[in-house]
């Protein structure tokens, strides 16, 4: 595994994303870099950032009533509740202000919304923000959930998507594989480092990584 370098998004090229290059396991598949997106999480202004940048994806036509927040994103989604509204983003809800919201997350990756808070997706429109993308399963599990408890997503946004559509629909992410050429996300049993005999170096989730 190789020292952390910062690489700075080919559309913005204020925000700078940490990336780590290396072998690591994901609960879907096996990954050539780690993205540490911690500061952009945690640290007020790096998250005000993040989500000015995307706010831009969307215009006053798009109606969003919940920001659904995957992967420790509820910093950044605060903020994009602020932008969107700042940019005419209007929402239905009756008190014309839209809910953020991070809801639990099952062993399969389901999403569940407890009986106080499953009114934020019941026909609401949902905007969904994630950490990365990088196969779409996760994202499958995560809209198949929406959709379970009726919510209608009106868009998808991540920090890092190795994927720009799916089903369809626009994936808008800050950095993509542009910004890491050599990434590569590989489905367990047919990860060329594996084949390769290169050893893992860590185990990764939307949390972080873990070094073994």
């Amino acid at each position: 595994m190789q020292e952390p370098v910062k690489i700075a998004s080919k559309r913005f090229p204020d925000i700078e994303l940490k990336v780590i290059e290396g072998h690591f396991v994901t609960p879907n598949s096996h990954i050539s870099h780690y993205m540490d997106m911690t500061t952009m999480k945690t640290r007020q202004k790096n998250a005000a950032n993040i989500a000015k940048a995307m706010a831009e994806n969307y215009n006053a036509t798009t109606v969003v009533d919940t920001i659904i927040c995957m992967d420790g994103t509820e910093v950044i989604g605060a903020y994009l509740a602020d932008e969107l509204s700042l940019g005419g983003i209007i929402s239905k809800n009756t008190h014309k202000t839209m809910y953020v919201v991070s809801p639990e997350r099952d062993s399969t990756g389901q999403l569940i919304f407890r009986e106080n808070n499953v009114f934020m997706a019941r026909d609401k429109n949902v905007l969904l923000i994630m950490g990365s993308i990088t196969t779409g399963k996760f994202l499958t599990n995560t809209l198949n959930s929406i959709n379970y408890y009726g919510g209608k997503v009106v868009g998808v946004s991540a920090i890092f998507s190795a994927i720009t559509k799916y089903q369809g629909m626009p994936v808008y992410a800050v950095f993509s594989s542009a910004d890491v050429p050599s990434y590569c996300s590989y489905p367990p049993e047919e990860c060329e480092m594996c084949k390769k005999g290169i050893r893992v170096d860590g185990l990764a989730n939307g949390y972080g990584y873990s070094r073994i």
